[in-house]
């Protein structure tokens, strides 16, 4: 039996094969009005494609449990009912083709406010439905980026409850898991790196003192997340800079040890997105060996991202015990089917529609 169509079981959730789905963001939901942030026909169609096609876990892209919260004002919400409704639609095909629904939660801190990505992800003001960012310091991410508002102690406890809320409304509209996005130098990212974190409070300076919000959003996470389902935290494995200068592999294995301990039960590794201009070894597979570090160091079960293209490729990395789940981004924008595909050469069995049946 191929490793990478095993079931997989965290908690009492079983997820059928190990072919996930990473957040992407689509940046196609209405910017104002009573339909901001609200799911629509497009993400219908996009994520039940890749359901029909055989994906185990689809992790919805990053929903902002504020509207401050969102990359850009095109992005997903889930900060109020009507966005909760919506997204019940995807969760109930999703669950009908044999998928887990999953989704991220997220803040964007001093990335936030920017335009969509094909209209080359600048700032956009308030002419373009934008607003003033905030972050752990007021250091812009990059030249030309607006210095962000540094946030006060009530305004990060309002934040902390803001997640929470946020895994409430994911249980409602029926998501199995729930990912706090701690990654690509969004807004938990920023507390996490000296690079962008500059504090001298009780949120900054000490490793301690620079994972406390987010193992604080944990908590406030786990809280009222139910018990037998998992919680998933997506971080960055490296900023990608020289030395100590920001956040490093070291860093995140000793993080995330405590994010086991506080009830995380996998760790999504992807890395960069903190620092501007950096340079990045891309090429396949680049970041699973900070996924197998993780997971050999700590035992806190990985999913592995980054360029993750070809079928052999992917049961390499669960099979020889280097991730438990592969989590493939633009490869399904490419081909939504590709578990199918995989599953056909690799002598695995993935759920096939009925109206596909001549597909198999």
């Amino acid at each position: 039996m191929s490793a990478l169509f095993e079931p997989r079981t965290l908690r009492s959730l079983t997820i059928p094969n190990r072919v996930w789905m990473a957040p992407m963001c689509q940046y196609s939901a209405e910017p104002s009005g009573p339909d901001a942030g609200v799911a629509h026909d497009w993400h219908f169609a996009h994520y039940a494609a890749r359901a029909a096609g055989g994906t185990g876990l689809i992790l919805l892209e990053a929903s902002a449990v504020s509207p401050e919260g969102r990359i850009s004002p095109y992005d997903l919400g889930i900060w109020n009912d009507t966005q909760v409704e919506a997204l019940r639609r995807i969760t109930r095909f999703l669950k009908a083709q044999d998928t887990v629904p999953g989704i991220q939660i997220a803040h964007a801190g001093r990335k936030a406010s920017t335009d969509r990505t094909w209209k080359g992800g600048g700032p956009v003001g308030a002419d373009e439905h934008g607003w003033q960012p905030v972050a752990p310091s007021p250091v812009a991410f990059a030249e030309g980026h607006p210095v962000p508002d540094e946030l006060t102690d009530d305004q990060i406890r309002d934040v902390t409850a803001q997640f929470a809320a946020a895994a409430r409304r994911a249980l409602d509209a029926g998501f199995e898991v729930v990912e706090i996005h701690g990654a690509h130098g969004y807004l938990i990212g920023e507390f996490l790196s000296p690079y962008s974190n500059h504090r001298t409070d009780a949120y900054g300076g000490s490793f301690e003192n620079r994972t406390r919000f987010a193992l604080e959003v944990v908590d406030a996470v786990r809280e009222v997340w139910p018990e037998e389902l998992p919680l998933f935290f997506r971080i960055s494995a490296t900023d990608w800079l020289e030395g100590t200068a920001g956040w490093t592999a070291d860093d995140t294995v000793r993080f995330a040890a405590l994010l086991k301990e506080h009830g995380v039960d996998l760790l999504d590794v992807s890395s960069g997105g903190n620092a501007a201009k950096v340079r990045i070894p891309v090429g396949p597979g680049y970041q699973v060996p900070f996924a197998a570090r993780v997971k050999e160091e700590t035992g806190l079960p990985v999913a592995a991202v980054g360029l993750i293209t070809e079928a052999e490729q992917a049961e390499k990395i669960v099979a020889n015990g280097e991730a438990d789940a592969v989590l493939l981004g633009r490869e399904l924008l490419r081909n939504p089917s590709w578990a199918r595909h995989a599953a056909r050469e690799l002598g695995g069995r993935v759920h096939v529609p009925d109206p596909y049946h001549r597909s198999v």
